[in-house]
């Protein structure tokens, strides 16, 4: 009882979860976990690929035609930067197929809803990096070549800013939110607490993480070859990777556990399957 109260005295609680030491390949690891996942629930997780499209093409679409092609790669870009906010649904699926439940989509919007507090506040943070994204990216056409006599090498020089300037946004995004959110999904934390935590993990193990981004970004550059079709498929499976990566990543034993499902709340108790 002393060791329970303890645990949900916030005071006592360090700054930051402390992290395992991952192997360098772990992002295999998760993918294939993920992968798994997906297969344990191939309707719903097709309904959350088929939203992320239907949305990329929306994005598509108001870049195009109100900015142009600069305007456009900044909202994909955005995009990107959000997508983890909207992953939290993918997060609850993968945690109820792994805790034996059925999984269901009511239960990833109650998961969204107890956690709407710490997930504006986390929006709010991404929005203030997208809408400076935004305009860093309005602000590169400067660099653009536009004379007809132009050479490669300013070609070169162009896309050379731009993906130092986007990387600069994109290792800031990918830190704060690698664990952040399955942790606020999993443990009783606050925004704050969960996205120094993921900042702390990601530097504690540098090159599981650069493989771990990379994969991501690979992922996200098929989508956009196969014009966001990919993204049916691919973004469920890295949603529920991300989980798992959490998962083997994180040791928050000391927060207190959310209530999610469990046999003994009458409201989710009925989802999981008899075990006779």
């Amino acid at each position: 009882m002393a060791e329970t109260a303890k645990r949900i005295d916030t005071h006592e609680l360090p700054f930051v979860a402390p992290c395992n030491d991952l192997p360098v390949f772990a992002a295999l690891d998760w993918i294939a976990l993920g992968w798994k996942d997906f297969k344990s629930a191939p309707k719903i997780s097709l309904s959350f690929g088929i939203f992320f499209t239907l949305t990329s093409y929306l994005l598509t679409y108001l870049g195009w035609h109100w900015g142009g092609v600069i305007l456009l790669f900044s909202l994909l870009s955005g995009f990107v930067f959000i997508a983890p906010v909207m992953a939290l649904g993918l997060y609850s699926i993968s945690w109820q197929i792994n805790s034996g439940y059925t999984p269901k989509l009511t239960h990833c919007f109650h998961e969204s809803i107890r956690h709407l507090s710490n997930e504006l506040v986390y929006s709010f943070v991404l929005l203030i990096i997208f809408l400076i994204w935004v305009r860093a990216g309005s602000a590169l056409h400067i660099f653009f070549p536009m004379n007809s006599d132009s050479e490669i090498t300013d070609f070169i020089t162009f896309f050379s800013i731009g993906s130092a300037v986007g990387s600069v946004f994109a290792l800031i995004v990918f830190s704060a939110s690698a664990f952040s959110l399955p942790m606020m999904l999993d443990r009783k934390t606050d925004a704050v607490t969960a996205v120094l935590t993921s900042i702390n993990a990601v530097r504690k193990n540098k090159l599981a993480s650069m493989i771990w981004a990379s994969t991501i970004v690979l992922s996200v550059f098929i989508c956009l070859l196969t014009a966001y079709i990919g993204m049916v498929i691919i973004m469920p499976v890295i949603g529920y990777a991300t989980w798992h990566a959490y998962k083997q990543t994180i040791k928050p034993n000391l927060w207190p556990k959310n209530k999610k499902l469990s046999d003994d709340n009458p409201e989710y108790g009925q989802n999981k399957p008899s075990t006779d």
